[in-house]
C-alpha cells in the first residue's frame, strides 16, 4: 500500500481524506504538476516547482505551507515508495472554507496538498518509444488560458478516449487550423532536419520537459523553429513526436491515418529521446 501526502501528513492512501466541499473537487480549482523519476530521483525538479508558482500566482491561489519543502516531501514519497522509475503526482487546490461558493474563501484558508507516487517499471526503455504512437486531431474546445496546469483534464481525457476509439494513440488539438498541443503533450515535426513546434503563449502549456528538449536540440546544434502548423503540414512532414513528463521524447509515426516517412520512430526523434534520457539521468536531484 502507497505512502501519500495529504497537508502535512504522510499517510496510507486508504486513510487519504479532504473534505467533500473543497473546491478542486467542487469546482476544478486547483493545479497540479508531475515529476518524473529515474534511478529514485527527481527530473526536472525546479521546473516543475517554478511552474507550479507561477501557475499560483496566475490563478491569485496562495502559496501552501510547505512549498519550500515540496523537494524534500517528494524525496521523502519516494523513498517510502521505493520508486526507481516513476511519477510523483502533485495537485494544490484552494482548499475548502465549509461549504460550497462561487466566491474564493478568504485568504487564510488553507490551501490542500495531496501528493502521490506512480510506480512505472520501464519508464526510461519505454517499448511505445521503438514503434512510436498514432495520432488523431480534433478540435481543441478548450478555456483560453492552457499556460496554467490547472485539473480541468476533462476534455484532454475525452481527446485520449477519441483517440482510442479509432485504434489511434492520442490525440492532437486543432484551433482555428493549426495545431496547438497534444491531450498531455507538447507537439512537433520535423521537415527537411528542422524542428517545429507552436511557440509559447497562452494557448499551450509551457512544457518543461519542451524547454530541456529544445535546449539540448540546439546545443546538438539542431535547428528550432518555434511556429504554428496545420495537420496538413505534419501528414507531410518527415517525422513527428511529443514531449511530456511521463513520456520525455515519444516518437509520432501516423495522423489521422496518414503514415510519416516509413512508419518507424525518425532519426530526429530517436536522438532527442537518448538525449534527454541521458541527460535527465545526470541531472536528476
Amino acid at each position: 500500500m502507497r505512502t501519500v501526502y495529504v497537508n502535512g501528513d504522510y499517510i496510507p492512501e486508504n486513510e487519504a481524506k479532504i473534505s467533500v466541499f473543497d473546491r478542486g473537487f467542487l469546482m476544478a480549482d486547483g493545479v497540479y504538476e508531475v515529476t518524473s523519476v529515474l534511478g529514485g530521483k527527481l527530473v526536472d525538479f525546479e521546473g516543475h516547482a517554478k511552474r507550479l508558482e507561477r501557475s499560483l500566482n496566475e490563478l491569485d491561489m496562495p502559496k501552501p505551507p510547505e512549498f519550500d519543502d515540496l523537494l524534500e516531501i517528494h524525496r521523502e514519497l519516494v523513498r517510502a515508495n521505493g520508486i526507481d522509475e516513476g511519477l510523483v503526482y502533485l495537485q494544490v487546490t484552494r482548499g475548502s472554507d465549509g461549504d460550497r461558493d462561487f466566491v474564493f474563501p478568504s485568504a487564510e484558508t488553507r490551501p490542500t496538498v495531496v501528493m502521490f507516487t506512480q510506480a512505472k517499471p520501464g519508464l526510461a526503455e519505454n517499448p511505445a518509444a521503438k514503434k512510436g504512437i498514432k495520432v488523431i486531431s480534433i478540435d481543441d474546445i478548450r478555456w483560453g488560458r492552457r499556460d496554467i496546469k490547472t485539473v480541468q483534464l476533462l476534455y484532454p481525457s475525452m481527446g485520449k478516449m477519441m483517440a482510442k476509439a479509432k485504434g489511434a494513440d492520442d490525440a492532437w488539438m486543432v484551433e482555428d487550423g493549426e495545431v496547438t498541443e497534444g491531450t498531455s503533450n507538447n507537439a512537433y515535426i520535423v521537415k527537411d532536419g528542422r524542428i517545429i513546434t507552436r511557440a509559447l503563449s497562452n494557448d499551450i502549456l509551457h512544457g518543461i520537459t519542451r524547454a530541456a528538449v529544445l535546449r539540448f536540440a540546439r546545443e546538438a546544434q539542431m535547428e528550432v523553429v518555434e511556429r504554428n502548423f496545420t495537420i496538413d503540414e505534419a501528414q507531410k512532414a518527415d517525422e513527428a513526436f511529443v514531449t511530456s513528463a511521463s513520456t520525455f521524447v515519444m516518437p509520432v509515426v501516423e495522423i489521422d491515418g496518414a503514415t510519416l516517412g516509413d512508419g518507424t520512430p525518425g532519426p530526429v526523434a530517436r536522438r532527442l529521446r537518448e538525449i534527454y534520457v541521458d541527460e535527465a539521468r545526470k541531472a536528476a536531484v
